[in-house]
């Protein structure tokens, strides 16, 4: 996401399979597309799940960090929790947000590439593989898309299919709809490539 001018959002990326040994503290609050949770390292945030159910949110979080400790703790995360809803709704953070991302070094080349996707834009897979340097990696570029866990931060919701159609989506179809018609209505147009 390019939010605006005054936003710092700084990327940590890790190996994929880096073990956190500490506890990930998590809130959940709610958004315009459904609850959100965010989940903290003492790196960053780590974690942005999107759902209608707080206990999805946290099978969610589980599932993506099976050897982790987890703890709610939103008098701890009260300033991340802000920062993501207001990215989400607004575009826009107060302060430097700072994303604790584990990925192979493939997805990470896929997550850097979706974050120069303007707002209100969209790009295909075929176009991001391009990008990368992979013409040919246009399914990898979906899987990648796929195994973002940091909603919204990372917007692999802007990716689309060649012929701009809209295809899977972690949170869902319809909340990936939703994402974009909310950019589309609330940015200057960019441009599908």
């Amino acid at each position: 996401m390019k939010p605006e001018a005054n936003t710092t959002i700084q990327y940590l990326f890790r190996a994929k399979n880096d073990v956190i040994s500490e506890p990930i503290l998590y809130a959940v609050t709610t958004s315009l597309f459904g609850l959100v949770l965010v989940g903290c390292t003492t790196r960053g945030i780590c974690a942005i799940f999107l759902a209608d159910d707080k206990s999805n949110l946290i099978t969610q979080l589980r599932q993506a960090f099976p050897g982790a400790e987890t703890a709610e703790s939103p008098a701890t995360l009260t300033r991340q929790v802000q920062q993501v809803k207001d990215l989400i709704e607004n575009n826009v953070v107060e302060g430097e947000m700072t994303l604790d991302i584990g990925g192979a070094m493939f997805e990470q080349q896929v997550w850097k590439a979706l974050c120069d996707i303007p707002v209100g834009a969209t790009r295909s897979y075929s176009r991001i593989a391009a990008i990368i340097g992979s013409p040919d990696a246009a399914r990898a570029v979906a899987g990648a898309c796929a195994a973002n866990i940091l909603a919204v931060a990372i917007p692999c919701h802007r990716v689309v299919r060649q012929d701009g159609s809209l295809s899977g989506y972690r949170w869902g179809v319809e909340r990936k709809r939703a994402l974009l018609a909310f950019e589309a209505a609330h940015s200057a147009p960019g441009a599908r490539q």
